[in-house]
């Protein structure tokens, strides 16, 4: 095996602890096929691997296999030169030429590369990488003016391009009306020259990068197409006769160069509108703060900011940063950040966000979140990756990328050889080929996918939509199931002690005094329900020592010399306890759908103390969302922790036949497995901690606005807000997206696999040819930006449902109980 083989890896290994750790990750390191050495040092925690073909994804899964992780980073860099589908691949490939490479995914669209790289990659070389591929690079804080300067430079080039050709092409048009005259040959040359060399330049660049790298691209195609017409001009002009007027093609390849230039500036234009949204959300971020120190206002730079700073907010200023109200009330425009459109209330112990409006009130604000902490740096980084992100279908495209341009040059060399061998002259022959290498564009393949992406998940996030991935999108639209929790999804999540009870022998501020004194501490919406109460009622609550939770049931610890636990039915089972007359009470409140927690003496004498009944409102959208995906042959599920009473009113309420209730936490995730087992294509919808396995066993997990950040980081879409109505706009936009690519993809192959064969049957002459070529590109893009003006359907929330009597609705427990 050649020498020039030898690879040498240095991994960031985290997670060891000892010398048998690096023991066992180097004893894993040496089984990797074409490894030749491999030392761990634990001290520094790095790896060094030395061997023959060795690949580093599979030293990264060898090191996963272990129990160890490899540190890694994800770096974006701004590329600037690419041109078409080839371009993007090539700069990938270059990029995972790179040591510390672990994956690339460029995006022609957007112009950005994101990469998975090992940590502390130097940035420098990978820079160094895509210059040397031909393209620019630089990081995305080094682009300052550059954009706005190149912007200006190719829309002059293009005006010059169109005043030097309007000459040329004009004849052109006149012989189609029927009015037959030329301009004169040195007159033609002379202004064809600048448009073919000096505007054309960036053609001749960008084709010889390709050529030296080995591949091809747009570039080639159109430099050698124009050069071919350009000199078939010389050469007429040259051969003709004195007195003699040929017809030249001077106005062909002028034509084409600035038909393709006007082509990318619109294509150009249309980008930049797919990153709308990202430029949005960015131009929130105020530059500046006031600052309260010592009890005077500073004026700051956000940059200075950190957690626990005064802010004063002013009306109608942007908040600078996450942050609780302190001080003052007022109104929060969050429109842009949620998709929200009524300004929120706020009042000392409400959050605001940063990037958000203050309304006509002056507010203090403490921060608590800065930087890429931040929600709007979140959703950001979320709009970024999903926009980066490929989608699975993107593979099919790529590999056809990868072979276009040559196989389109064979088809113009066979198509100069046909019609020679056909009789025809050279000049008719070079023409036809021309028309073929002009008009073939791998420009529209490799923007259909991305340029789709980009709009679509652009205007969900603008309606507080977040997609995390391409491959969430894919999925979102074949969903067949959705599964709702209960809690905080459906309901409002601010449940209320309505009713309580205590057994004879105890009095009722004893039965809410000890169950607050259970709960506190305790960030549980039921917990603060009794808490709440107990405020109201100026109730002194106890001490509470070893509280600890129980999971799925409640909760336990010792208040005085009595052992206590708050909690549900299987709670109260568990400890084999008799309710006595609280029995039918409980059968009572349960039907009316409400949520039961029992006090429970465990020492030192074990006895039921009473019973409390909690209520929750149905958000105003619930019934609304249910019914919308239930009229696109969506079944939707309601899988609760709650009694079966409690699950099977909501379920009523809103319409929802398949209900699982008594379900723990780690069930969940069993439930929607069953179903996807079932062949069913499942989206399961939550927003706390013990939704986390569900949400991550979906096909795609979808996580409520206002929910925790476990359940938004398992989940393939974020809501912004707790509106449910935003699930079946999710689909909807999956939908009209995944519908888009398709389109866009159908075009750009008819378009090749039509418009390559009429070139070459001669059909098409090469200026048709170059604004057919050109037009395709902005006819993708702009197919794509169609989704910018995609809205939410708003349903009214009074939809029918069926009978109270819960006919027709199945309640399941874990056991199989039927209520």
């Amino acid at each position: 095996m050649p020498a020039s083989n030898q690879q040498t890896y240095n991994l960031p290994i985290s997670g060891m602890t000892c010398a048998s750790c690096a023991g066992r990750v180097e004893r894993t390191l040496a089984k990797v096929p074409g490894v030749q050495s491999a030392q761990v040092n634990l001290a520094s925690e790095m790896a060094r691997i030395e061997g023959l073909d060795a690949t580093l994804p599979s030293l990264i899964e060898a090191v996963q296999q272990a129990g160890y992780q490899v540190s890694s980073q994800r770096l974006e860099l701004s590329i600037g030169g690419m041109t078409c589908a080839s371009c993007a691949g090539r700069v990938e490939r270059a990029l995972l030429k790179q040591p510390g490479v672990i994956s690339v995914s460029v995006n022609l669209a957007s112009e950005k590369a994101s990469l998975q790289v090992l940590a502390g990659s130097d940035s420098a070389a990978l820079i160094a990488a895509v210059e040397a591929a031909g393209y620019h690079a630089s990081l995305p804080e080094q682009e300052t003016k550059a954009a706005p300067s190149n912007y200006t430079r190719e829309h002059w080039l293009l005006l010059a391009a169109v005043l030097l050709t309007l000459p040329l092409a004009l004849p052109m048009f006149a012989d189609w009306l029927g009015w037959h005259w030329m301009l004169p040959a040195w007159l033609q040359f002379a202004l064809a020259t600048p448009v073919q060399f000096v505007i054309g330049a960036r053609f001749y660049r960008a084709a010889w990068n390709a050529l030296r790298a080995g591949t091809g691209n747009m570039d080639l195609l159109v430099a050698i197409g124009t050069s071919a017409a350009y000199g078939l001009s010389i050469y007429l002009w040259w051969t003709a006769g004195d007195g003699q007027m040929a017809h030249l093609y001077f106005e062909s390849s002028a034509t084409v160069i600035t038909l393709v230039l006007l082509g990318k500036f619109l294509e150009s234009r249309a980008k930049r509108q797919t990153g709308a949204a990202i430029q949005a959300l960015q131009a929130l971020r105020p530059e500046q703060a006031v600052r309260i120190v010592d009890g005077r206002d500073e004026q700051i730079s956000i940059a200075r900011l950190q957690v626990g700073d005064l802010l004063r907010v002013r009306p109608g200023e942007r908040f600078a940063a996450d942050g609780e109200v302190v001080e003052g009330q007022s109104q929060a425009d969050e429109s842009l950040i949620t998709g929200e459109s009524l300004p929120l209330d706020k009042a000392p112990g409400d959050r605001v966000t940063g990037g958000a409006i203050n309304g006509a009130g002056q507010l203090l604000v403490k921060t608590t979140a800065l930087g890429a902490e931040s929600v709007l740096a979140r959703i950001i980084r979320l709009v970024e990756d999903a926009q980066a992100a490929k989608a699975p279908i993107q593979k099919l495209v790529d590999r056809i990328s990868a072979v276009f341009v040559p196989v389109v040059l064979l088809i113009a060399a066979l198509t100069f050889a046909g019609w020679l061998l056909a009789g025809s002259g050279m000049e008719q022959a070079l023409i036809n080929a021309v028309s073929v290498l002009v008009i073939a564009c791998p420009c529209a393949l490799g923007l259909a996918t991305p340029a789709a992406i980009m709009a679509g998940t652009g205007v969900a996030a603008k309606h507080g939509i977040l997609i995390k991935d391409a491959q969430a999108l894919e999925i979102v639209h074949k969903v067949t199931d959705v599964a709702f929790d209960k809690t905080g999804t459906l309901t409002s999540g601010k449940p209320q002690l309505l009713h309580w009870q205590a057994v004879p022998g105890t009095s009722e501020e004893d039965l809410l005094g000890l169950a607050g004194a259970l709960q506190q501490g305790s960030e549980h919406p039921l917990a603060k329900a009794v808490l709440r109460t107990c405020s109201e009622r100026n109730l002194r609550l106890p001490a509470v020592n070893a509280s600890h939770s129980l999971p799925g049931r409640g909760t336990r610890g010792q208040v005085g010399e009595l052992e206590l636990a708050l909690g549900n039915q299987r709670l109260l089972e568990e400890q084999q306890l008799s309710t006595g007359e609280l029995q039918q009470q409980a059968a009572a409140w349960q039907n009316e759908g409400r949520t039961l927690s029992w006090l429970l003496q465990l020492a030192p004498q074990a006895k039921v103390l009473g019973l409390l009944a909690f209520g929750d409102e149905l958000k105003a959208g619930a019934a609304a969302a249910v019914a919308s995906l239930q009229q696109r042959g969506v079944t939707c599920h309601l899988i609760s922790g709650d009694n079966p009473g409690s699950a099977g009113v909501v379920a009523r309420q809103l319409g929802i036949q398949q209900v699982h209730a008594n379900v723990l936490p780690e069930d969940k995730a069993a439930h929607v497995a069953a179903l996807k087992q079932a062949g069913h294509v499942v989206a399961m919808v939550g927003d706390g901690i013990n939704d986390a396995p569900a949400l991550a066993a979906a096909d795609v997990g979808i996580a409520m606005g206002g929910g925790t950040d476990v359940a938004m980081a398992a989940a393939g879409i974020s809501l912004m807000r707790g509106d449910p109505q935003l699930v079946p706009a999710a689909l909807e936009i999956s939908r009209r997206t995944y519908a888009k690519i398709r389109q866009n993809l159908f075009w750009a192959f008819v378009y090749n696999l039509v418009g390559i064969p009429l070139a070459a049957a001669g059909l098409l002459n090469p200026v048709l040819a170059g604004a057919a070529m050109a037009l395709s590109s902005v006819s993708v893009v702009s197919n794509a930006l169609l989704l910018g003006y995609w809205k939410p359907a708003r349903q009214s929330s009074t939809v029918e449902h069926p009978p109270a009597d819960g006919k027709g609705v199945t309640t399941t427990t874990p056991g199989g109980v039927t209520p």
